[in-house]
């Protein structure tokens, strides 16, 4: 056994030490210089170039959501600056994706004291119905205390139900 041992750890010790192919440490080759692209001198290349009048973003990204089907459960939870609205809802089918808190009023703004937002999704292809627990969606979104300042009801809303929460 004594003699297995330190032959292996002798052999391992020969084939780590030379620049061969049994070397693990060879086997992808040492770095070499590659060229690279040359940034003229006015540039910053952490801005990126303008391209034209055609330029993506200039363009405002446009969200096709649909509304969930139902919301099972609602939470406000203060954290420092504001707070966080979690919901929980039950998607009609399966594979709906890139589920968000869209705000009602364009510009995110309390009428009558109610800040109302709608569960909003968008649906894959070829989607199943399957069972509630894997039609299940989560989704949170950060409110600033100057957009809670005249708040008193926050409610969000499903295609079938809506749930509130008060101060």
């Amino acid at each position: 056994m004594h003699k297995t041992v330190s032959a292996l750890l002798i052999s391992t010790l020969v084939v780590s030490a030379c620049g061969t192919r049994l070397n693990p440490f060879n086997w992808f080759g040492r770095g070499e210089a590659a060229p690279t692209t040359a940034a003229s001198a006015n540039t910053n290349p952490l801005i990126p170039e303008r391209t034209g009048i055609f330029d993506s973003r200039n363009n405002e990204v446009v969200y096709n959501g649909q509304p969930i089907d139902s919301i099972s459960e609602l939470a406000v939870e203060r954290v420092p600056g504001g707070a966080i609205i979690r919901a929980t809802g039950v998607a009609a089918v399966q594979g709906v994706h890139s589920v968000q808190l869209t705000p009602a009023e364009e510009d995110e703004q309390a009428v009558d004291g109610v800040l109302t937002y709608r569960l909003e999704g968008l649906r894959g292809p070829n989607t199943g119905a399957g069972t509630p627990a894997s039609r299940e969606v989560n989704v949170a979104r950060k409110v600033t205390d100057q957009t809670l300042r005249d708040v008193r009801t926050i409610r969000v809303e499903a295609a079938r139900n809506a749930l509130q929460s008060r101060r």
